[in-house]
């Protein structure tokens, strides 16, 4: 019998299983907000193929100067004229009639002196390591815009559907499985018609 005037003894087990039970509560319900990153798409890694060589004429290069400023085959460009430029070069289709790399597909100049087909081209992004953020992300989306434009067009007159709304709804996971195995097909034809080639070069420190 405790004594008058005592203070109540504290139970210290049952204050340590509140504290485990508070801890376990905030950690599974605490959320950490993150950045949104960039909404893209990576290739496939392929294996490498230690005997191509790739002409010039088939690299579309695109830079950035420190001050913002864009060059596509070192032409001084404006963005708004960016993505016509790379169209122009992905839908060259310069490879003559019947060689293995000619596209019949293709509506553009068929000037022998840019790209062969769309299969051959490759953009090259470089950038320097003073180029504003917002001004790099403005380059890249116009350039990947022109693959989505072409691709968009191919899949009209394929499918009389546009290729971006065919690939959201293909990675959209409450898609029916039955309609992504058929837009997986039709998106694959596309994205084969037009590889998306965008290389990004080692970024210059001048």
């Amino acid at each position: 019998m405790p004594k008058r005037g005592a203070p109540p003894e504290v139970n210290a087990g049952s204050m340590a299983d509140i504290a485990f039970l508070l801890l376990i509560f905030f950690l599974v319900t605490t959320t950490i907000e993150t950045d949104a990153g960039l909404d893209r798409m990576l290739p496939p890694i392929e294996p490498p193929d230690t005997d191509v060589i790739i002409k010039q004429k088939n690299i579309f290069q695109v830079s950035i100067n420190r001050d913002g400023q864009l060059l596509a085959d070192e032409e001084l460009t404006n963005i708004k004229d960016l993505r016509a430029k790379a169209i122009a070069f992905l839908d060259n289709g310069g490879a003559p009639s019947g060689s293995a790399d000619y596209c019949s597909y293709c509506k553009g100049k068929r000037d022998a002196s840019s790209s062969d087909s769309p299969a051959k081209a490759i953009i090259s992004l470089k950038n320097d390591r003073e180029t504003k953020y917002g001004t790099y992300i403005t380059v890249q989306n116009e350039l990947v815009g022109a693959y989505n434009d072409l691709r968009n067009r191919e899949a009209q007159r394929l499918f009389k559907k546009d290729f971006t709304d065919m690939e959201a709804e293909y990675l959209n996971p409450e898609t029916p499985d039955n309609v992504r195995d058929e837009l997986k097909e039709k998106v694959k034809r596309i994205q084969d018609l037009f590889p998306q080639k965008l290389s990004e070069a080692e970024t210059s420190s001048n």
